[in-house]
């Protein structure tokens, strides 16, 4: 078992590493940041100056030692456009917001996903499972930005039921969360529909019937907790897959977390927050995945010997 974890744990560091390498590179390919900050009549002189004060003058390999090496201590340096703010300080200052929104969408998510899948296993084959099928397909089709400019046309510029953007109360957040959450609707849906499947037809459960439980007991207690050791295990990697995704709801929500934050720094080419970001929504991905893979070895030991 520690040999298993011990392999995931250097694989998921080669991986940050790896990733690292990515962004570092790919944060340099939308320009020159100085373009950004000067002025249009700066001169020459400008430019060497900004640049030595930045470490742009060195070489790529050399500013990526400089960067690595202090992001391993916690440093990824000051913000190009907020200058006098580290770029760690910034995502922490934005995290709060993008997580309550990724939690938001995680419930809504297990609301909807749950009782629907459940239905659906139950009344297999009827127009109940046909219309949980459909959406299973909307959910996996649908382009999220696509449905959050839909929702918020329907129910916030022709209803005037809910509001268009910004962060504030549980009404802020109605919109942004199922736009965000909705494609998890189909996967975990799907997910608990095939596991219920499996369980209605073992051995205990026509014993329960047998016995002359309640069909409903049978269906939400005793199936529903031996069918949900699959999707609970898959919400761990729904709440990294959550938080990596919010990038296109915050933008069109005009939410105020990392999200929001990571485009405009790539609009304002401010490297340091970029590569922050990045790292950050990457280490917490691979974080949930090397403890999903930690508890299916807990939980099927066939696991520990691959």
């Amino acid at each position: 078992m520690q040999r298993f974890i011990a392999i995931r744990v250097l694989q998921s560091l080669l991986a940050i590493l790896v990733i690292s390498v990515i962004v570092f590179g790919l944060a340099r390919l939308s320009g020159d940041p100085l373009d950004t900050m000067l002025p249009i009549e700066a001169g020459p002189e400008d430019y060497e100056r900004l640049e030595k004060y930045w470490g742009l003058d060195k070489p790529l390999p050399t500013q990526y030692v400089i960067f690595i090496t202090k992001a391993l201590q916690g440093d990824f340096g000051e913000s190009l456009k907020y200058q006098g703010k580290s770029a760690m300080g910034l995502v922490a200052e934005r995290l709060p917001a993008t997580l309550e929104l990724a939690g938001a969408a995680l419930l809504v998510s297990a609301l909807l996903a749950l009782p629907i899948g459940v239905l659906a296993a139950v009344s297999k084959d009827s127009g109940w499972d046909a219309a949980a099928k459909v959406i299973a397909l909307l959910g996996q089709s649908l382009p999220a930005f696509w449905l959050g400019i839909v929702l918020m046309w329907i129910f916030a510029v022709r209803l005037d039921w809910l509001p268009a953007s910004g962060r504030g109360g549980i009404q802020h957040m109605i919109l942004p969360a199922i736009t965000l959450g909705w494609f998890q609707v189909a996967a975990i849906m799907r997910l608990v529909r095939s596991s219920m499947l499996e369980v209605l037809d073992s051995e205990f459960v026509k014993l329960a019937r047998v016995k002359g439980i309640p069909e409903w007991k049978v269906i939400w207690k005793h199936c529903l907790r031996n069918a949900g050791i699959a999707p609970l295990t898959f919400f761990a990697i729904i709440a990294g897959s959550l938080l990596t995704g919010s990038v296109v709801t915050e933008t069109v929500f005009t939410w105020p977390g990392v999200g929001l934050m990571v485009v405009d720094a790539v609009r304002s080419r401010d490297f340091q927050v970029v590569q922050a970001v990045v790292i950050v929504f990457a280490g917490i991905f691979i974080l949930c995945n090397l403890l999903v893979d930690i508890l299916y070895a807990y939980l099927d030991p066939r696991i520990r010997v691959q």
